[in-house]
């Protein structure tokens, strides 16, 4: 994966300076999904009983990471998190499992990329909290059995798709995220100025809020690159002159799209004359996985219109050749 500035995907400086809000309400947009899963939390704290499993997913940076530290502060839970990739082997799910207190959260980001005979380990200890694990060799293998506490498990997946239909049965609470408005991006990039002491003008806001993709993870991500400017600059604040003139050195144009964006559609049209064309061709045309682009690159040149998927493979769009200023 590339460090490309407006990757929806985690990059090592986002471990640092975190923003997160920590409860519902400082959590913008999501509106409905917010509203359900207060309902949710309160039902099961006047139940006195574990919040249902909890499935998040939609693309990437839209905060399901976020509202899973959320769901767990909410509830005045721990929460254990793990990765899909990192559960390799029984005694992994095991291991984690058994450390787990009544009614804590265990996160699981990129459920879906579980291997499939964990997934199976993991059905009974999500609807009945017990575990059946085998030990010992073939010759002296036994079966034992692990008494869980009642937890809530929250996934999170960026292809629901992929998800086996037991496994995702298996979740009572099922929200999906979706892209973010102008508006909520404008209201996370004044909020982030609050969090970092860096004040922004509402002209600024709105036009770092326009180039973020729909995406709160690239929208802070742009803030902190462009506060980088201001202060070498020597502006003590952050205006629309500063965010226009950052932006355009980091090639992130008015609506967000990068160079990377420019090469993937501008490849389609000169190297396979609009499409159809499969997904692993245009992998190599670029030089980037497959995968990659599925997840990261394609969903917001969909959701704008600069790509079809058909049975035969991407298209590009009018709108496409319109915005790249190319004759058809």
């Amino acid at each position: 994966m590339d460090d490309r500035i407006v990757t929806n995907e985690k990059l090592e400086e986002d471990k640092y300076e975190d923003i997160r809000p920590s409860f519902l309400d400082e959590y913008i947009g999501q509106s409905e999904v917010k509203e359900n899963i207060s309902i949710f939390i309160k039902s099961a704290k006047m139940r006195e009983d574990a919040l249902d499993h909890v499935l998040l997913y939609g693309p990437p940076g839209l905060g399901k990471t976020t509202l899973a530290n959320i769901i767990a502060n909410e509830l005045g839970s721990n929460i254990r998190t793990a990765s899909g990739p990192a559960i390799e082997k029984s005694g992994d799910l095991a291991a984690i499992l058994s450390t787990l207190e009544p009614n804590d959260v265990l996160f699981i980001d990129e459920i879906h990329r579980i291997p499939k005979y964990i997934e199976e380990i993991l059905y009974s200890a999500m609807e009945d909290f017990y575990l059946d694990i085998v030990i010992g060799n073939d010759g002296s293998s036994r079966s034992i059995r692990i008494d869980l506490p009642k937890f809530t498990l929250v996934g999170a997946t960026t292809r629901a798709g992929d998800l086996s239909s037991p496994l995702r049965d298996r979740f009572g609470i099922i929200c999906k995220l979706n892209y973010y408005t102008e508006d909520e991006l404008f209201l996370i990039a004044k909020r982030t100025s609050k969090v970092l002491g860096v004040d922004i003008c509402d002209e600024a806001a709105h036009e770092l809020a326009r180039r973020s993709r729909g995406t709160p993870r690239i929208c802070n991500r742009l803030f902190k690159r462009v506060r980088d400017f201001a202060l070498v600059y020597g502006k003590s604040s952050i205006d629309e002159e500063i965010v226009n003139m950052a932006l355009d050195k980091l090639k992130v144009d008015k609506i967000g799209l990068d160079e990377t964006d420019y090469n993937l559609l501008i490849s389609i049209i000169e190297k396979f004359n609009g499409g159809p064309v499969g997904i692993d061709a245009i992998a190599s045309s670029i030089g980037e996985e497959a995968g990659t682009i599925e997840d990261v690159y394609e969903p917001y040149l969909l959701q704008n219109g600069f790509l079809k998927r058909t049975s035969r493979g991407r298209v590009v769009t009018d709108k496409t050749y319109e915005y790249l200023n190319i004759e058809k």
